[in-house]
């Protein structure tokens, strides 16, 4: 049993150990556990974070997807990419069911609660290749007026404000429907 061929084979680059036992047959954690550690000794496989194994070359998406779940990234790290906010940052925003920071390898993971009956809905989050949850502007956008509500966005013409309506109703909340009625008028 080659592990580590199996690991290069697979498109994931980061893995839990249950991942690695799946997808190498393996049911013995502890035997696997000492293989996987030899692995990383020999430098094969990295070990960012206690029961986290990665490629040499691995997402770092990928890992935020993995460290807490459920989990998907939103927040700043989407609403930078697509345009809507300005202000650059290396950090990896994530909503999950705890809030917290990590670093791993000088690289910042922002986990921010949200609560379990938003957070598990899947409406408005795509799975890109490799696991990566990730919300769409529009739901990004929405987790970010709900959890900082006075927040200033810089340009909200990428956001489609038909999907928004849609994605409205899942978080229960007559507050944030005004706040977004109220932002959109002038645009």
């Amino acid at each position: 049993m080659d592990i580590v061929l199996d690991l290069y084979k697979d498109i994931r680059t980061v893995f839990r150990l249950r991942d690695v036992a799946m997808l190498v047959g393996e049911t013995d954690m502890q035997r696997l556990s000492k293989k996987l550690n030899y692995y990383v000794k020999t430098g094969q496989i990295y070990n960012p974070r206690r029961g986290i194994y990665t490629k040499s070359e691995y997402k770092p998406e990928e890992l935020a997807c993995v460290l807490y779940t459920p989990c998907y990234i939103s927040l700043d790290y989407v609403l930078q990419k697509k345009g809507i906010i300005f202000q650059y940052s290396n950090q990896i925003s994530i909503v999950s069911y705890l809030s917290r920071i990590i670093e791993i390898e000088n690289r910042f993971y922002q986990f921010s609660k949200l609560k379990n009956e938003i957070l598990i809905n899947t409406a408005g989050v795509r799975q890109l290749p490799g696991f990566i949850n990730m919300a769409e502007a529009e739901r990004a956008f929405l987790d970010k007026l709900y959890l900082f509500p006075d927040f200033y966005f810089d340009n909200l013409n990428p956001i489609n404000k038909e999907l928004v309506e849609k994605l409205l109703p899942l978080y229960h909340s007559k507050t944030l429907i005004n706040r977004v009625r109220k932002l959109f008028q002038h645009v």
